[in-house]
């Protein structure tokens, strides 16, 4: 029976189906099929494309960094990654880097691939240092947001139990953010504010470290020694960052020199220990003979306006020929007990280098922080005294800005502004 479509009657079969976007092969069924027969073929259909369509299983990485005293009472630096497929962990490794002892500072460092078993973890290995064997076997339990590790670690024959706790779990960003290392040196400073002229390092390949620091056996320089050390950070990258002190006059052919040295990845300059609080600005023209430092001269004019600003008599100041830097000392009665007649020597170390790295038109003049003795000069039997502790109070010389100002004024130089970060 039909009727007229006027009245939206279609021929026998579903209403208005043709009006629905089937593919054709549903379409054909749909005008065939009983409504009923439809609607599962329908229903049918659907699952199928559904189940062909369903996403795959994604995979997702996360990291345990802060696993800590999972090596007894050994210093170390683990973390676990593990790779998910899921939700369900499908492989993990963990990584530790650890000192031997707990009074050494000689690391090593063990990678293990961990084979999941349900809660399990384990795993074999052998450290990368020492070649020590290395065992895992760790159970993971989940609690809320976080997870625990229990179990035992045994390395070198050594076994240390691990009951490692409320671990948070972080994604790869997060990781890579937490172990990136400060890494201060500077190939090509713009100026001398942030870096400091003295202070050079040099980073090498570990296979090339040992060969770089016997080269500078022929070098005026100083190394720091705890740039010696091999920490986790060189054991996990491969490369080693030397610290050396230099005179700031011989530090660009030094960096030169060392950028061509077999396994240097890079070499620059460094944050060095003064501070730019204490640091004045000067024109270089007039304490230069061409393009070298007047080094008398310029000695001469700091150890004056020293001597001046505390009201005492300046004596020959002295340059270390290795780090560049100048000792400068002032001699007064100390006030301290005066009818003792005793003297007060103040000592004060100063850093002069170029405002910027090349051809500068300006110095910079770093004081450190004054330090004074008090002596009995008298002829015959003398008193000897214990000078008070005070590397925990560097404000102990109530004079300090005013010697620092003094050099300002006596150089014609200014002084930094550290909440501007420039000059005054």
């Amino acid at each position: 029976m039909l009727r007229h479509d006027s009245i939206g009657i279609m021929p026998y079969g579903p209403p208005a189906v043709d009006r629905i976007r089937f593919p054709d092969t549903l379409r054909i069924l749909a005008m065939r099929l009983p409504t009923a027969c439809f609607t599962a073929a329908i229903i049918a259909g659907g699952l199928s494309l559904a189940h062909a369509q369903a996403p795959k299983s994604t995979t997702t990485v996360r990291y345990f960094a802060s696993l800590g005293d999972i090596l007894g009472d050994l210093p170390v630096d683990a973390f676990i990654k593990e790779t998910r497929q899921g939700g369900k962990v499908v492989s993990a490794v963990l990584d530790a880097c650890y000192s031997v002892s707990p009074t050494s500072d000689h690391k090593d460092r063990f990678v293990v691939e961990l084979k999941p078993d349900g809660q399990k973890f384990t795993g074999t290995g052998t450290s990368l240092e020492d070649k020590q064997p290395v065992t895992v076997s760790l159970t993971r339990k989940p609690s809320g947001d976080t997870v625990s590790f229990d179990g035992k670690i045994t390395v070198g024959g050594k076994a240390s139990l691990v009951s490692s706790t409320e671990n948070s779990e972080s994604d790869e960003n997060e990781f890579e953010q937490s172990q990136t290392a400060d890494d201060d040196l500077v190939g090509a400073p713009a100026n001398f504010t942030e870096v400091s002229p003295q202070s050079v390092a040099v980073q090498v390949k570990r296979d090339a470290f040992v060969d770089l620091v016997k080269s500078l056996k022929s070098e005026p320089v100083r190394i720091s020694l705890d740039s010696l050390a091999t920490d986790c950070t060189v054991l996990r990258t491969g490369e080693q960052t030397l610290r050396l002190t230099i005179d700031p006059a011989r530090a660009p052919a030094l960096i030169a020199k060392l950028k061509t040295a077999p396994g240097v990845v890079a070499a620059g300059w460094a944050t060095g220990t003064y501070e730019m609080e204490r640091a004045i600005r000067i024109p270089a023209a007039e304490w230069r003979d061409g393009t070298v430092l007047n080094k008398d001269k310029l000695a001469t004019a700091l150890s004056d306006a020293v001597a001046k600003a505390i009201g005492g008599k300046a004596l020959p100041p002295k340059w270390n020929d290795t780090t560049g830097e100048l000792t400068l000392s002032a001699a007064r009665p100390s006030t301290l007990a005066p009818a003792l007649g005793f003297t007060e020597t103040l000592e004060l170390t100063v850093l002069v280098g170029p405002e910027r790295p090349g051809v500068s038109d300006r110095l910079i003049v770093w004081l450190w922080v004054p330090s004074s003795t008090t002596k009995d000069d008298a002829t015959g039997s003398r008193l000897e005294f214990t000078e008070p502790d005070n590397s925990d109070d560097e404000g102990s010389f109530t004079e300090d800005n005013g010697v620092i100002q003094s050099v300002a004024e006596a150089l014609k130089g200014q002084r930094w502004d550290s909440d501007k970060s420039s000059w005054k």
